[in-house]
């Protein structure tokens, strides 16, 4: 689908944080090196109705994720934007000196930002209709066309081009959802399995160094040590969490606990389990000559969720060999 949004009667919002306050959670069924720009993008707008899966599924209708797409209309790259649109929207998301709708990051963050400020216009319209039937109706015809129809534009319109556009997205919706529990099954009730259960949405989203809040993902720094990848900081550009941001999101806002992995320790080691008496939820920590460096969840079965470090992605894998086994300190139950 050819993305026409030519005349645009919206106002860009102000760029929002990745940390603000609405749960979107993951994404499935996508190309990899989508998946973290998509969740980076639903993550930077405060309106909840963007999420990935909603991303996504618009993606799929618009190029197939097919980055270099293109159209007779002069719509350029997976998202789809004409000229006149990305001048406005465009940025160089990804850093690499050119600000390019065929571009990945470039291009669905763009289509991140043009969502979110639809979706905003369209819960201050006062149209009773879904704001995401809405934005997608505008992002494909203009808000314009929005208006003149009152909703989304008829099938007699531009030969049903934005009727169906909106139609087919809002019902593929469903299979870029992730799986509640990230597909780990989590068997048990009560907070530990509960914060599991929350944690394992995030399983494939980024580690972040210094990244994420009680909410949700977010950009982290880096330090002198931590937070750099092939000599460039990478935690300041990537939506993610790290261990221990993983762990509070988890808990939240049930048990508010503290941020770092040394932190989470002292406010629960109160409650100290051990390894053989382990539960799914319980919070499993590594510590080295200087102290506690990481956390993650007991995940049943002799496995850990956590996020590992940078470079890598929230995993769940074997609690013995997630980190050096010699650096195993102990668990405890929140």
């Amino acid at each position: 689908m050819v993305t026409l949004v030519m005349v645009m009667l919206v106002a860009p919002l102000s760029s929002t944080s990745a940390d603000s306050t609405d749960d979107q959670g993951g994404v499935q069924g996508v190309p990899p090196e989508y998946e973290p720009w998509i969740i980076r993008a639903a993550a930077a707008c405060q309106h909840p109705e963007l999420t990935p899966a909603l991303l996504a599924a618009q993606i799929q209708q618009e190029s197939g994720f097919r980055a270099q797409a293109g159209s007779h209309a002069g719509a350029q790259g997976p998202a789809q934007f004409v000229p006149g649109t990305w001048a406005t929207w465009g940025r160089d998301a990804d850093g690499n000196g050119r600000n390019d709708p065929h571009d990945i990051g470039d291009a669905v963050t763009a289509q991140g930002r043009l969502m979110c400020s639809l979706i905003g216009q369209a819960k201050t319209s006062r149209l009773r209709d879904d704001p995401r039937r809405l934005a997608l109706a505008g992002y494909n015809a203009g808000w314009g066309a929005v208006q003149r129809f009152g909703g989304v534009p008829p099938v007699t319109f531009a030969g049903g081009e934005t009727f169906h556009y909106v139609r087919i997205i809002m019902a593929s919706m469903k299979k870029f959802e992730a799986r509640p529990g990230g597909g780990l099954s989590v068997r048990g009730s009560g907070s530990g399995p509960d914060a599991l259960r929350r944690a394992a949405r995030y399983i494939g989203t980024p580690y972040s160094y210094g990244g994420g809040t009680p909410e949700r993902p977010g950009t982290g720094f880096c330090d002198q040590r931590n937070g750099y990848a092939n000599g460039r900081c990478a935690a300041s550009s990537t939506v993610g969490f790290d261990c221990s941001s993983l762990v509070q999101y988890g808990y939240w806002p049930s048990l508010q606990l503290p941020r770092t992995a040394a932190a989470q320790f002292s406010a629960t080691s109160d409650r100290p389990v051990a390894r053989a008496r382990l539960k799914p939820g319980d919070l499993v920590f590594w510590s080295n000559g200087s102290g506690i460096y990481h956390v993650g969840f007991y995940a049943g079965e002799g496995h850990v969720l956590h996020a590992p470090r940078t470079g890598r992605d929230v995993t769940v894998e074997p609690l013995d060999s997630a980190m050096p086994a010699a650096d195993y300190f102990g668990a405890t139950r929140p």
